[in-house]
Formats: structure tokens, sequence, C-alpha cells
């Protein structure tokens, strides 16, 4: 059901006048006709249109309307209610009760504006100085956009400043241009636990990462955990995938930042760029994953983690990918096939395939991925494709069944799109 909206005060006047007086306005009453049409419509009743008393309106009043309307380009606008001349304005409030008031704001946004008011009073006591009223306060800072804002959970230096220049400067959504010339990427916590082979019940992290452009789900893969071994495991399944992109966007994560990951993504030439501190907003076309794919799976009491991220790739690929997104007015695999891929002068998936050579040992060498000690972050290889030969499905890239769901899921990549 609905809910309804009530119009402004001025509105619903206008349009109480105007269905009074309309029919006059349509069709005009004769010379000397005029006068007993307004007088009717003054006997009769009407009903408040704020209050739904039932009122009565003099003839002088009807003859007023009748001329305003008849001579305007729009009755229902003409018909309105006049504003105040002051309208939009305090003038009761004088430029050192607003220097007071904003400055106590900047300083403590989480006050209430009874608080913010008792304050005021206090701190103008002794002035020559004349407080407005309560009533005049809360309008002002309605007005100007001043609400009360919860203090941030981390009350850091850095999670304040960030505070104050998302407050000093606006927030735009963007998007670019070409298919894989942004991608998103991000960890999110479950919801649900799931069971291990352990025989205990952790909670997974669902690592998802979605093209800018065309919304599409590049990979989603849940993790036990949020290491920078998990992440690279699941780009290498994105890059295998869908090619290369021109930019990939994370937080500024212990895994994103480090080493072996900006290294890799250094050697294969995507530009790396993290959102600025305590400024989730950036990185926020993530999308809600969880809450549509998780109550599918309520039935399922002992989950565990392979059989979340069977489910969850089945889901991504057959119903997410080939439903209408409100967004794109499309679906992400349609705008993905009719978007052009920004391509650094060589097909993505060949230049992936030659930056992985066919050990892992080399290929993380290669990208850069490796640790302290110079163990690769990929394990237990398996042979990966040639691009002239086709595709295969994937094998699991160091693959852990406790850590990963053990397993990779091989999907070819999408082709690419015509030259030209």
């Amino acid at each position: 059901m609905k809910t309804r909206i009530d119009s402004p005060q001025r509105d619903r006047w206008a349009l109480l006048r105007f269905a009074i007086i309309g029919p006059l306005l349509a069709a005009p009453p004769a010379p000397g006709e005029l006068a007993p049409a307004l007088e009717a419509l003054a006997a009769r009743t009407w009903r408040h249109p704020l209050t739904g008393e039932l009122v009565q309106f003099g003839f002088s009043t009807l003859e007023r309307w009748y001329y305003l309307g008849r001579t305007a380009q729009n009755p229902v606008i003409t018909l309105r209610n006049r504003l105040h001349g002051n309208v939009g304005q305090f003038p009761s409030i004088t430029p050192r009760v607003i220097e007071t008031l904003t400055t106590q704001y900047r300083e403590h946004p989480g006050w209430t504006v009874q608080l913010h008011y008792d304050n005021l009073q206090a701190a103008l006591q002794g002035h020559d100085v004349t407080l407005p009223s309560y009533p005049t306060i809360r309008r002002y800072l309605k007005a100007h956009g001043l609400f009360r804002q919860s203090r941030p959970k981390r009350a850091t230096v850095g999670a304040i400043a960030a505070r104050d220049r998302l407050e000093r400067l606006e927030v735009r959504s963007y998007e670019v241009e070409h298919t894989a010339a942004l991608w998103h990427l991000d960890f999110h916590h479950g919801s649900r636990k799931v069971l291990t082979r352990a025989g205990t019940w952790e909670t997974p992290m669902l690592l998802g990462i979605i093209d800018d452009h065309s919304r599409l789900l590049c990979h989603l893969q849940w993790y036990l955990d949020e290491t920078a071994e998990s992440l690279i495991h699941g780009l290498c399944q994105t890059f295998m995938k869908r090619g290369l992109p021109r930019a990939l966007m994370t937080d500024n994560g212990a895994a994103m930042v480090a080493e072996e990951t900006t290294n890799g993504l250094a050697m294969l030439g995507v530009l790396h760029q993290t959102t600025l501190p305590y400024s989730p907003h950036q990185n926020g076309k993530q999308e809600q994953i969880e809450g549509r794919l998780l109550p599918m799976l309520e039935g399922e009491e002992g989950l565990t983690l392979g059989a979340l991220n069977r489910a969850t790739q089945a889901w991504v690929e057959r119903e997410y990918h080939r439903s209408r997104h409100s967004e794109i007015g499309t679906t992400p695999l349609a705008r993905h096939l009719e978007g052009s891929k920004c391509r650094p002068g060589m097909p993505l998936r060949h230049r992936v395939v030659s930056c992985l050579p066919h050990r892992s040992t080399a290929a993380a060498t290669a990208l850069g991925w490796h640790g302290e000690s110079g163990r690769s972050a990929l394990r237990d290889p398996c042979p990966l494709p040639h691009p002239p030969g086709g595709y295969p499905a994937l094998c699991p890239l160091g693959s852990d069944p406790d850590r990963s769901g053990g397993t990779a899921h091989g999907y070819r990549p999408l082709p690419d799109p015509p030259a030209g």
C-alpha cells in the first residue's frame, strides 16, 4: 500500500479555490449572470483544506478569486497564498547569534536542538544580543541542513576529519563510459555461519568484484578470512574469467594494500586506486548480494562453504546477470556485451595469460605476488590455458577446501566486442 504524500498548504488552498470558481472559468456566465452565480457559491458550504471542517466564503472573496483566475495563465499558481516578504530569511537572528550557533554545531554535531538552544542561551548571556525563540532556532537549523549527526564509531582524528570533509563537499554518483574501465573490489562480512570440515561454525567473508559500467559481477567467492592470499586467489580467477581492467578500486584494507597485491597489479598494468580514509561511500557500487542470495538458502541447515560458493556462482550466472538492473535499464550481461572494452592494444585475455607462466611459483614471481618469506601465494598449481587453443574450465589455483570452499568455478571469459 502506497503512502499518501500531502501537498503543501499553499497548494491545497489553491486547489480548493480553483475547484470553486473553476466551473465559472470553464463556462463564463453571460452578462448580468455573474453576480447570481457568485451568490449561489457563497451560500454553499465547503470543506476546509487543512482542518476538514465546513466553511463558507463571502461574495467579495469569491469575486476576487474569479477575476484573479480569469486573467492568469495558470489559475492554480495565481490562487496560492501569497508568501511573506521575509520567507526563507531569519531577520530575528543576528549575525552574532548565527556565528555562535554555527561554531557550536561544528564542534558538537550530535547535540539535539534543545541542547543547542540551551548552550546558545548560556553563551550569549551577558551580551547585548536578543536571543531568538526555540522554534526559530529549530527552523534555522533545518533550513540550513544542520541536522543532528551520530558520532563516528571510531572517534579518531582521521574519522572526524573525513566526516568534516564529507560535509563540505558535494557527493555525486559517477559511472565510467566503457566496460572493464573500472572494477570495484570489496570484502563483505556474511550474516550466516557455515559449517567447516573441522566441525566448527565460522562466519564467511564474501569477496565481490563488480564492473562499474555494466554492473557485471566479475567474480564472487566466499572465504573464511580477509587475507592477501584469499584476495589474490579471487583476483586470479577474476582475471582468467573476465580479462584485465584498466583500473581497480579498493578500500585501504590490509589485504588490498599488501605489497604482493600492489606489485602484482602494477606488473599487469592495472591502475590500483584506493578510496580516501574513512570514506567507504566512494566504493559503494558493490551490490547488496547477501540480502538477495542467503534467503534462498534458509532451508539448508548444515550449509558448508563449498555449497555456499556453488549456490552463489549459479545465482550470479543464471539470475543476476540475466535480470534487468534498475540503474542501467537493462541486464548486466547485455550491457557488458554492448559496451566497448578499454583494451590496451591486445586482447585482455591474451594479456592475462601472457603474464601467467605455467607454474605457480613462476606466476607469483611474474605477478609480484609473494610474501616476505618468498613463499608463493598460489599453491598446488595446475597448468593454465593457452590463448590460441580456447579456454577450458579453470582449475583451482591453490584452493584450500577449508579456506575457499575447495572450488574455483570454471567459466569461459565473455567474448571480446567486435573490432571498430
